[in-house]
């Protein structure tokens, strides 16, 4: 099943990949063929730690991969503008109890970001408002219990 994920999401995950094969990947194995050349493998900590370093760069150049070969990359700006909150758009929402106001994007499991008010399209949240208009209220299951939301504003730019 393809997940959803923005274009610029996308792009940002080609650009990390691209790091890492072409930045990331050479100079860990030139630390390698260096604490090689430094003699006795068995207690050479440079040695094991450029190893964990490859490891975990290759593990995260196929996880990457992966993401991007299972992604189907939505452009929120060729959505259809019909008023309603759909994937990409994002939303002013007004909590009813506390007066505040949020302002949120809703992308791709793999590009949500909470301190960048990115989330996730399958979040309580973002669930919540998927298919509402301005002025509708959406009420969110959260931990702490039901959270009412008044949808202020939808932008669909990008």
């Amino acid at each position: 099943m393809a997940v959803p994920i923005t274009v610029r999401g996308a792009e940002a995950l080609k650009v990390e990949l691209h790091e890492l094969k072409t930045v990331k990947r050479p100079a860990v194995v030139n630390a390698i063929a260096e604490a090689r050349a430094h003699g006795d493998l068995k207690e050479n900590a440079e040695y094991h730690a450029a190893r964990e370093q490859q490891s975990f760069i290759e593990g995260r150049i196929q996880e990457l991969e992966s993401v991007l070969a299972d992604s189907q990359v939505i452009d929120p700006d060729a959505l259809p503008r019909d008023g309603r909150v759909v994937f990409g758009v994002t939303v002013e929402l007004l909590n009813i109890d506390t007066d505040e106001t949020v302002r949120y994007q809703i992308v791709g499991d793999y590009e949500s970001d909470i301190k960048l008010n990115r989330i996730s399209i399958s979040s309580p949240i973002a669930r919540a408002l998927i298919g509402k208009e301005v002025d509708d209220v959406a009420m969110v299951q959260a931990p702490g219990g039901a959270i009412e939301y008044e949808i202020v504003s939808i932008d669909y730019l990008g």
